[in-house]
C-alpha cells in the first residue's frame, strides 16, 4: 500500500463474509490479516478488549503486516470494564508487554481506553493516576462515554489532561445509525448496543481518531463523510496523523464504507491515492 498521510481502516481483520473482497475466495484464515493489511493501513484491535492475546500471537501479526501497518488496540475491559482502572497492575504489565512487541516492529498505533458509560467525573481521580503510570513511550487514546464528560467544568479538565500526557481523544460518531429507524436485525441490534454522546472534533495531540458507526446502505452516510472529510483534511494539513475507522452494523459493509469515506477525503487532499481495490480476480486455469 502507499503511503499515506493518515490511516483508515476496520474495526476487525477477521470476518468470513469478507472473501472475494478483502481477501481472496479461497484464502485460509490465517492469510486473513496479511490480505487485510494489503488493503488497509490499520485496524483496530478489538479482540483485545475481550482478552490479552499472547506474546506469540503477536509477534505473528507484527510478522503478517507491512512497514507502515499499524495496530490500534483497545485495552482490555478487565481495565477498563471490571476494575474500573484500579487495582489492575498485573492485567496492564502483562498488556504492556502485547504493546512492546508491536512498538519494537514499529506497527503500534494508538492503543486507546474506552471508557465505559458508568465511568464518571467522579471517577476522574483514577484516570489521572492511571494514564500517569502509563509508560510515555507508547501512543495512547481515551474514550469517554459518561455525558457529564461533554459537559462544563469536566470536558476542558479532561481535555487538559490529556493534552498534558499528549494522549488522544476517541471521538465516536454513532450519528448515522440514529439517523432513521433501524432495517434490519444487525442495526437493531447495534441501536441497543451503541451509545449517543455528543459529537466534539477537537483534536488533542497528534492522532485524532474518529470511530464513525454507519448504517449497512453506506450510501445514507453520505452527509457524515461530507462533514468529516474537510476536517480531517485540516488535521492533516496541521501535521498530524489522524486514525480513521468505518463501522458498520454488519461489518460485512466496513470495507466499503472505508473507500467510500476515503474517496470524500480525497476531494480535500491533492495527490491522495485510491485504496487498492476490493475487487477479486480469481485466477482459473483453463484445460484443452
Amino acid at each position: 500500500m502507499n503511503r499515506f498521510p493518515y490511516f483508515i481502516g476496520c474495526p476487525v481483520w477477521s470476518w468470513a463474509q469478507w472473501r472475494g473482497s478483502v481477501y481472496s475466495p479461497k484464502a485460509p484464515k490465517s492469510d486473513w490479516l496479511a490480505q487485510y493489511a494489503r488493503k488497509f493501513n490499520t485496524v483496530e484491535g478489538n479482540t483485545t478488549f475481550y482478552g490479552i492475546p499472547t506474546i506469540e500471537t503477536v509477534g505473528r501479526w507484527a510478522t503478517q503486516t507491512p512497514d507502515g501497518f499499524k495496530f490500534a488496540l483497545k485495552f482490555p475491559r478487565s481495565i477498563t470494564h471490571e476494575k474500573q482502572l484500579q487495582h489492575c497492575q498485573a492485567e496492564t504489565e502483562l498488556f504492556l508487554a502485547c504493546l512492546d512487541i508491536l512498538q519494537r516492529a514499529d506497527r503500534l498505533g494508538p492503543t486507546f481506553l474506552q471508557l465505559s458509560p458508568q465511568f464518571g467525573p467522579n471517577q476522574f481521580d483514577h484516570l489521572v493516576s492511571y494514564l500517569h503510570q502509563l509508560p510515555k513511550q507508547y501512543p495512547y487514546a481515551v474514550e469517554v462515554r459518561h455525558q457529564d464528560f461533554f459537559k462544563d467544568p469536566f470536558e476542558p479538565r479532561l481535555n487538559e489532561l490529556l493534552r498534558h500526557q499528549k494522549i488522544d481523544r476517541v471521538i465516536f460518531d454513532s450519528r448515522p445509525l440514529f439517523s432513521k429507524p433501524p432495517s434490519d436485525e444487525a442495526e437493531r441490534r447495534a441501536r441497543q448496543r451503541k451509545p449517543r454522546v455528543p459529537i466534539k472534533s477537537t483534536a488533542i495531540a497528534n492522532h485524532p481518531m474518529i470511530r464513525l458507526v454507519g448504517l449497512n446502505d453506506i450510501s445514507q452516510v453520505d452527509t457524515w463523510y461530507q462533514e468529516w472529510a474537510p476536517i480531517i483534511a485540516g488535521w492533516i494539513a496541521e501535521g498530524r496523523e489522524p486514525f480513521v475507522f468505518a463501522h458498520t452494523p454488519d461489518d460485512t459493509f466496513a470495507p466499503q464504507m472505508a473507500h467510500r469515506f476515503h474517496a470524500e477525503i480525497a476531494k480535500h487532499i491533492s495527490d491522495l491515492p485510491a485504496l487498492p481495490s476490493l475487487e477479486q480476480v480469481e485466477k482459473q486455469k483453463t484445460l484443452f
